[in-house]
C-alpha cells in the first residue's frame, strides 16, 4: 500500500493551514433537531444502546432480541427482529396525518412536473409490487432497474422493498456492457427500464441499451418499459418478454400486504467500481439501513416537518438511495427530485428550481459547486435562494474555495454546511458536522457522527497524532454497514478487514488536525473519484485494450478543477498504427461505449513504452507525476529508468490534447 501521494501531501499542507471556522449561529443552534454536544458522549459510552434508542423510531413487526452480534468482519444488527422498509417509508405515513403531504415532486426536465403525496405514492408503489408479483417476482428474487430520474424509479425501489426483492439499480448513464454484467452478477429476473430518458434536451436510449444488454443475460425473464420519451426515440418491444409499465403496472391492484422481512434480509445489491476491475456488488440488509439513513438524515440535514428537502444526486447511486429515497422518506420528508442537469435550459436551473419551490435543505457534489464557481455568481444572485437553511456537500473531498463560494453565494453567509464522508459500502453518513453542534471548517468534513468510531493510522497501523496523515479505518460496526460483496464473501474480508484485522479499510487517506478534525484526501488506490463518482483504472484500461488498435494502456486520474479527478490514458499502439488526434477521439468514444459517458478520458497520450518496473508491473505513480508536472518520485525500481524520462520530456513538448 503507498503512502499518500506528493499531491495529497500538498493539498494537506494546505488543508492545515486553513483558520476559518464558522460556529453555528445561536439562532440555529436554538432550533437545531440535535443541539446537545452530549450526545457524542452517551454514544461513545453506550453505542448499543445509542442505536437501539434511535431504532424505536421505526415501525417494527417485531422487536429485535438483541441489538448486535459481532464477529469481525461479520455484523448482524437487531437479531430476531422484523420490519418492512417499505412500510416505513410510505405506508405508515399514508396511514397518518401526513397522508397528503408531498412525498415526492418531481421536476421534469423539459419543464413537466408532479407531486406524489405519501397515500398517492402508496398507491402507486403497491401497483407496481402487484405487477411484479404477477410477473412471478418472489421475496428473494433479485430485480434489476435501468432508469431515468422519474417517479417511477424510486416507486420501483420501493415496489421491490415492499416484497422482500432485492433490487439492483444500473445508473443510467451506464453502458449496454455495464448493464449485462451487473445482471449476470446479480441474476436478476426482471429488468424495469424506459424507452428514454433525458439529457440536455437529448434523449439518453435506455430500452435500446438494455435490448443489447440483454443479447446476454438469460436469468432476465421479463421487462417492463415505462414509456417516458415517447415518439422522439424509436423503442421496439420483445414480444413475451416487454410489457409496458401503462399497461401493467397502471392496471395492478392498488392494494398489498408488506411482506414481513428480518432485519438481516437483503435490501438491495448495488455495484460499485473496485480495483480489480470487476465491479463489486455491495449488499445492504434491511433494519440497520434503514436505521442508518433516517437516524442521519434527520439529524445531519436538521430536518423539520414543512421542509422541502433536495439532493441533487441520481439514485442510480448510493448517495440517491440513502438521502433521496429511504432516509428522506422514512422520516416523512417531502423530497424532490430532478431528472436533468444543472446547465438546461441555462446555468440558472438549479436555482430556479430552489426559487420556484422554496427549497430548504440542498445536497449537492464539489464538482456541481466548482462547476457554479466557474459559471459565476450573477447566476445564483438572479434567484430568491432565501428559503435555504442547510447546505451539504457529497462525494469527494471539498476544496475550501469552493466551500466558502458556496457558503457565500448560495448560502448566503447564513446557512450551516454539512461536509459529509461516506462511501457506498457505508451505507450511510460517517464523518459530519452537526449542524446546531459543530464549529465548521472550509474542506474538512469534522468528526465522526455520534456511535461511529474512526481512526487514522499509519502504515504498521499505529493512530497517527495531531497533525499526522495515513489511512482511515472505522474500528467498530455500524447499522447500515454492507454485509458482504455479493456472491464473493472472500473478497469482502480481504479487501475491507485484512489490512488492519478488525478494523474497516475504507482505502482514503485522511489527516487529523490539532482539533480532531479529519481532512479526507481521497483514494489510496487505484480507483478514481470521478465528479464523486468511483471508476477502476482497471476497468477504463480494459476498455481501452479492447480497441484493435491499442496494444497496452495505463490509466490515471489527474487533477481536474471541476472534477476533481479527470481521467487521464497513456496508450501504447500496436505496430503499424500511426497516432493522430481522430484516433484520440474514437478511443475517448470506444471507452464511453463500453463503460459509460462518465469514464470518457479527458485526455489521452499515445507512449511508445509504459514506465515498468522489473516484475513488469506499470508504475502509475510516475505516471500521475508527469500528468500533474511534478518533480519526477523514485524511479530506481524501474526496468528502463530511461522511458520515463523520455515521456516526460515528450508529453511537456507535446502535451494532452482533448
Amino acid at each position: 500500500m503507498a503512502e499518500p501521494s506528493v499531491s495529497q501531501r500538498e493539498r494537506l499542507e494546505a488543508l492545515l493551514e486553513e483558520k476559518r471556522i464558522y460556529p453555528p449561529s445561536e439562532e440555529f443552534r436554538k432550533q437545531a433537531n440535535w443541539s446537545d454536544p452530549a450526545v457524542y458522549e452517551r454514544a461513545r459510552k453506550d453505542p448499543e444502546a445509542f442505536w437501539a434508542a434511535e431504532a424505536k423510531n421505526l415501525d417494527w413487526i417485531k422487536r429485535w432480541d438483541k441489538v448486535l452480534e459481532w464477529k469481525a468482519p461479520w455484523a448482524r444488527w437487531f437479531v430476531g427482529g422484523k420490519l418492512n422498509v417499505t412500510h416505513n417509508c410510505v405506508d405508515r405515513h399514508a396511514a397518518s396525518s401526513r397522508r397528503n403531504k408531498a412525498a415526492i415532486i418531481w421536476e421534469g426536465e423539459p419543464g413537466d412536473s408532479r407531486v406524489l403525496t405519501f397515500e398517492m405514492l402508496q398507491r402507486e408503489v403497491n401497483k407496481c409490487a402487484n405487477a411484479l408479483k404477477s410477473l412471478g417476482v418472489k421475496k428473494g428474487d433479485r430485480v434489476a432497474i435501468y432508469m431515468g430520474m422519474t417517479p417511477e424509479l424510486p416507486i420501483a425501489l420501493l415496489a421491490c422493498a415492499k416484497i422482500g426483492a432485492p433490487h439492483s439499480v444500473v445508473f443510467g448513464g451506464f453502458s449496454a456492457e455495464s448493464l449485462r454484467e451487473r445482471i449476470n452478477d446479480a441474476q436478476a429476473k426482471v429488468l424495469i427500464t424506459a424507452d428514454g430518458s433525458w439529457r440536455r434536451g437529448g434523449v439518453v436510449p435506455l430500452k435500446a441499451n438494455a435490448d443489447e444488454a440483454l443479447k446476454g443475460t438469460p436469468s432476465i425473464s421479463k421487462v417492463i418499459v415505462l414509456r417516458r420519451i415517447g415518439d422522439k426515440t424509436p423503442c421496439r418491444m420483445e414480444p413475451g418478454r416487454d410489457l409496458w409499465w401503462h399497461e401493467l403496472v397502471d392496471h395492478a391492484s392498488d392494494r398489498c400486504e408488506a411482506e414481513p422481512m428480518d432485519s438481516e434480509d437483503i435490501l438491495y445489491i448495488l455495484y460499485t467500481s473496485g480495483t480489480t476491475g470487476k465491479p463489486k456488488g455491495v449488499v445492504h440488509t434491511s433494519a440497520g439501513y434503514l436505521l442508518g439513513v433516517s437516524v442521519t438524515h434527520r439529524a445531519i440535514f436538521d430536518v423539520k416537518e414543512n421542509d422541502i428537502y433536495w439532493c441533487t444526486a441520481d439514485i442510480g447511486w448510493v448517495t440517491g438511495h440513502s438521502y433521496i429515497v429511504y432516509g428522506p422518506l422514512a422520516n416523512g420528508t417531502t423530497s424532490l427530485i430532478y431528472e436533468g442537469s444543472p446547465d438546461y435550459p441555462d446555468r440558472g436551473r438549479f436555482w430556479e428550481i430552489v426559487a420556484r419551490y422554496g427549497v430548504n435543505i440542498f445536497y449537492t457534489a464539489p464538482t456541481a459547486i466548482r462547476t457554479f464557481m466557474r459559471w459565476g455568481k450573477e447566476w445564483p444572485e438572479k434567484y430568491d435562494l432565501s428559503s435555504l437553511r442547510v447546505l451539504g456537500t457529497v462525494g469527494e473531498p471539498i476544496n475550501p474555495e469552493a466551500w466558502v463560494w458556496y457558503h457565500q453565494h448560495i448560502g448566503r453567509e447564513r446557512c450551516p454546511i454539512v461536509d459529509t464522508w461516506w462511501q457506498t459500502e457505508t451505507g450511510m453518513i460517517m464523518i459530519t458536522p452537526l449542524p446546531g453542534l459543530t464549529a465548521t471548517k472550509p474542506g474538512s468534513a469534522t468528526k465522526p457522527f455520534p456511535g461511529i468510531e474512526a481512526q487514522v493510522l499509519d502504515e504498521k497501523g499505529q493512530p497517527v497524532g495531531p497533525g499526522g496523515g495515513g489511512y482511515l479505518v472505522l474500528t467498530r460496526p455500524w447499522p447500515a454497514m454492507f454485509r458482504t460483496i455479493y456472491g464473493d464473501p472472500e473478497r469482502y474480508e480481504r479487501q475491507y478487514w485484512s489490512r488492519y484485522p478488525g478494523k474497516y479499510f475504507t482505502g482514503d487517506g485522511a489527516k487529523l488536525d490539532q482539533d480532531g478534525y479529519f481532512w479526507l484526501l481521497g483514494r489510496v488506490d487505484d480507483v478514481m473519484n470521478v465528479s464523486g463518482h468511483r471508476i477502476s483504472t482497471f476497468e477504463v484500461e480494459s476498455a481501452l485494450v479492447d480497441h484493435p488498435c491499442v496494444a497496452e494502456a495505463a490509466v490515471i486520474g489527474k487533477t481536474h478543477e471541476v472534477k476533481g479527478q479527470g481521467i487521464a490514458g497513456f496508450v501504447t499502439l500496436k505496430e503499424n498504427v500511426k497516432p493522430s488526434d481522430d484516433l484520440k477521439k474514437e478511443l475517448r468514444e470506444h471507452v464511453a461505449k463500453k463503460i459509460g459517458a462518465l469514464a470518457r478520458p479527458d485526455d489521452i497520450f499515445f507512449a511508445s513504452e509504459l514506465p515498468k518496473t522489473r516484475s513488469a508491473k506499470i508504475m502509475r505513480r510516475l505516471l500521475r507525476d508527469i500528468a500533474e508536472g511534478r518533480v519526477l518520485g523514485d524511479t530506481t525500481t524501474l526496468a528502463d529508468p530511461g522511458v520515463v524520462a523520455k515521456l516526460k520530456q515528450q508529453y511537456e513538448e507535446e502535451g494532452i490534447v482533448d
